[in-house]
């Protein structure tokens, strides 16, 4: 295992990832630990971002847990003036023949990488676990293309996938959007451009460790600097790519955290990360939502690690896929809790066996009558 120490206000926390998962987080990395991302020029980007993930079997043995019998579609998506991919994730046969839930996905990746390999298992999981189809947008990166570009091309995938919703048995007025890190900013910024634009409606945006105030300067920012799996000088550079001008820095489709009005948005389900330079960010945004009487729950299981989510058995990992289901499927806002799939199936088994208990009783109450 390998220690982190974090200092706040003289105290010292100590911070644990198993050794596996050690190991999986620097496979997966598109650059080794300490590298200095300012430094690579577009060129060497772009060559970064066309590498294949290791073929290492312990890699993809670990990473493609519940991935089985979940089928993926490539579609060309047109966007401003070009187009780009997208990846369509559905169950190889569906439960129901009604209409399903359709997912629109914004990677992570501070707006510069696109792994969408990686994200892939991610996305099929996600299948698996809610039932739901995902189209995962593969969007233009920074520096090359800065804001607006990126969110442009979210928003515009998102008008598209609603126009074409019924294509792929999907229910139009349940379309989600959802994002990690960068892509959890892009998500909270095309629910604001579509409130603000008259757009698509979007039944609830789902926001994991998001970046929401890219000003950075929360105390997570300093307390977590330097964490394994991304680091405040990461996140900095990660922002200057993006950033077109220093005022983009308070402009809410930048910074969503920064808006003034955070009402009338989609219902919200945050999950964050414990251990997270972006920890704050995703606590402060759950705030400003509810303070405007959005609906918002934010959830965050204890010693869970930026990046989680594409490590199955990590901390947070299978309690995040549940808050997920949870979300896509109905259940009111306020009651969405960290639960494991083994967990809301137990649960749902006791809801089963009381009303069962119930009706028999009324059955019996009516008889006596």
């Amino acid at each position: 295992m390998l220690a982190f120490v974090s200092y706040d206000k003289c105290i010292m926390v100590e911070h644990y990832i198993p050794a596996n998962q050690l190991r999986i987080i620097d496979m997966i990395r598109k650059v080794p630990i300490g590298t200095d991302i300012s430094k690579l020029n577009q060129k060497e980007l772009d060559e970064l971002n066309d590498t294949a993930m290791p073929n290492k079997r312990f890699l993809r043995h670990i990473l493609s847990k519940n991935t089985r019998h979940v089928s993926k579609k490539t579609f060309i998506i047109p966007v401003s003036g070009t187009a780009i991919t997208g990846y369509l994730f559905e169950k190889d046969t569906t439960d129901s023949d009604g209409l399903s839930p359709l997912i629109v996905f914004y990677h992570g990746g501070g707006w510069t990488w696109g792994n969408m390999e990686l994200y892939a298992y991610f996305c099929s999981r996600i299948v698996h676990a809610t039932g739901a189809r995902i189209l995962s947008v593969d969007y233009r990166l920074s520096p090359k293309y800065k804001f607006p570009i990126p969110l442009e091309d979210c928003y515009n995938t998102l008008i598209w996938a609603s126009k074409g919703a019924r294509y792929w048995r999907t229910d139009p007025d349940r379309i989600y959007v959802m994002g990690d890190c960068a892509g959890g900013n892009l998500a909270a910024a095309v629910s604001r451009k579509s409130r603000d634009e008259k757009g698509p409606h979007i039944a609830g945006q789902i926001l994991i460790y998001p970046i929401t105030d890219c000003r950075m300067r929360t105390n997570s920012f300093e307390q977590y600097a330097d964490i394994r799996t991304i680091s405040s000088k990461e996140i900095s550079c990660y922002i200057s790519n993006y950033m077109t001008e220093p005022k983009d820095l308070i402009d809410p489709a930048f910074s969503p955290l920064q808006g003034k009005d955070q009402s009338r948005l989609p219902r919200t389900l945050i999950l964050g990360a414990e251990i997270d330079p972006l920890h704050d960010d995703g606590m402060l945004y759950a705030d400003a939502l509810a303070s405007a009487d959005t609906p918002v729950q934010y959830l965050e299981e204890k010693g869970s690690i930026h990046g989680f989510i594409h490590i199955p058995g990590a901390v947070g990992t299978e309690e995040c896929e549940g808050a997920i289901d949870q979300f896509i499927n109905g259940r009111n806002i306020e009651n969405i809790t960290l639960m494991s799939r083994k967990q809301l199936e137990r649960e749902q088994r006791k809801k089963m066996k009381s009303k069962k208990k119930n009706e028999r009783g009324h059955i019996n109450a009516t008889i006596i009558k």
